[in-house]
């Protein structure tokens, strides 16, 4: 039975001129390989947005609880699931116009200029609502695996402070709000 686990499965024997065999069956995804694409059906050529995005909070969801209590006894049930607000944050780039693409995306959901909560929506020109995807990377930069959000939009978008005396390059944050989000396995 002690041969099931992973530390006696490998050959750690020393021979002269040999190093062991190192596996990478237990080797995680990197937490820095992986790349954020935004669908974009406002664009007259339906592209995707890949964004330079420096970092993306916890994505997942929670069950609530449904408790049912008998005499002196407590009994749990899964309840409704609640999908989590996921952040990114964009390095402010120079060229592409980044600040700009996310501001249009966040004025579909609200107008600052005319004050209007979805105008494309009502309007029935567009949709404010985009699928996100989030794809892991080999080590070879190949996507292996992602997650997908569907109906996600901004619920909040800001500009990080402006400090002369730093030294970092300037970001800014979208709160996103999703209905739901699936993990798939390659690129489908």
């Amino acid at each position: 039975m002690a041969n099931a686990y992973y530390a006696t499965q490998t050959n750690r024997t020393l021979n002269i001129g040999e190093l062991p065999g190192l596996s990478h069956n237990l080797e995680s995804y990197r937490a820095y390989q992986w790349e954020v694409e935004i669908s974009t059906p406002d664009n007259e050529d339906d592209s995707i947005l890949t964004l330079a995005a420096k970092q993306v909070s916890e994505l997942g969801f929670t069950s609530e609880d449904i408790v049912a209590e008998r005499v002196n006894d407590k009994f749990f049930y899964p309840g409704k699931v609640t999908p989590e607000e996921v952040t990114i944050t964009f390095d402010n780039l120079v060229k592409g116009q980044i600040a700009e693409k996310l501001f249009s995306w966040i004025s579909s959901v609200y107008d600052p200029i005319n004050g209007v909560f979805t105008p494309e929506f009502v309007q029935g020109a567009g949709v404010f609502k985009r699928q996100i995807s989030l794809y892991m990377l080999d080590n070879m930069m190949f996507p292996v695996k992602h997650v997908r959000l569907y109906g996600a939009y901004p619920k909040s978008w800001k500009l990080s402070e402006f400090n002369y005396s730093t030294n970092e390059f300037h970001t800014l944050q979208v709160t996103i709000r999703y209905d739901f989000l699936v993990q798939y396995d390659g690129l489908d």
